[in-house]
């Protein structure tokens, strides 16, 4: 697809889960998101059991089928087998962008990704309190926080998408069941882009960072994404500042307050 007028279509999609069977599974997907998008991001668990079979299988239905770039994190699905590294490797040989703590910039939109963590939301976020594993849990919310943040800083495109795996904020996650919350993601995901950017979302319209200056504004992709082979789009004009702050892409249309040419336009049906 050709860009016009500077406008960006990007595609976005989460929790592929491929198989080691799955093979040419996605070509259809890929090839649909070649002929109507100019990028596209996934949000992580993009294999079943973080298999490098299974990783080679989702490499060769990109080769095949995908004709734009493509970014992506990894997803805790993705480390199960500890072999995260070398899946890594393999969509990286495949010539995805994968990003763990890392910036890049494609059709200038600059993309900041993390996996992220889990660890709870606002005033029920678990504290650094009690027994070191404890602590040790905590600490690795905050390190993820913390690489995201220091990769959305390294960017200086008027856009930037935060891509995540993990939530973060409570109402993506609105819902599932509400005693699973605090393992679907973390606030301290969302304090991190607060702490470089200005940021106007839908809760707190207004809200500014920590050191009240105002700087261009963050799109947020995190895990709830249309899963299983479906896939949304956000138009991202290159020629205008973005408006509306934070926006948290679902499993079904966003309109995001303040810009109507930033609204989700998703092609699945949702649940």
């Amino acid at each position: 697809m050709t860009t016009t007028n500077g406008t960006v279509r990007l595609a976005a999609m989460s929790d592929i889960h491929v198989s080691k069977t799955g093979q040419g599974a996605l070509a259809s997907i890929f090839a649909q998101v070649s002929e109507r998008a100019d990028l596209l991001a996934m949000c992580g668990d993009l294999t079943d059991y973080g298999l490098p079979e299974e990783a080679r299988v989702l490499a060769r239905d990109i080769g095949t089928a995908l004709r734009v770039p493509c970014v992506t994190v990894l997803g805790n699905h993705d480390f199960e087998a500890g072999k995260q590294d070398e899946v890594r490797q393999i969509l990286t040989d495949a010539g995805v962008t994968v990003l763990d703590g890392d910036s890049c910039e494609l059709q200038g939109i600059g993309f900041a990704g993390v996996k992220g963590f889990c660890g709870g939301f606002g005033r029920g976020a678990l504290g650094p309190w009690g027994e070191e594993i404890i602590k040790s849990f905590v600490r690795e919310a905050v390190n993820e926080a913390f690489k995201l943040e220091s990769a959305l800083a390294r960017l200086r495109t008027a856009h930037r998408v935060a891509l995540l795996h993990y939530s973060p904020v409570r109402s993506t996650v609105e819902g599932e069941p509400p005693e699973i919350f605090p393992y679907l993601g973390s606030s301290r995901l969302e304090e991190s882009a607060e702490a470089e950017h200005f940021v106007c979302d839908r809760r707190a319209e207004g809200k500014r960072s920590r050191n009240q200056t105002q700087r261009a504004p963050l799109d947020a992709f995190h895990s709830l994404v249309p899963r299983h082979g479906e896939f949304a789009f956000l138009p991202v004009d290159r020629n205008k500042e973005q408006r509306g702050g934070h926006q948290y892409c679902r499993n079904r249309p966003v309109e995001v307050l303040d810009d109507p040419r930033s609204s989700w336009i998703s092609t699945a049906t949702g649940q």
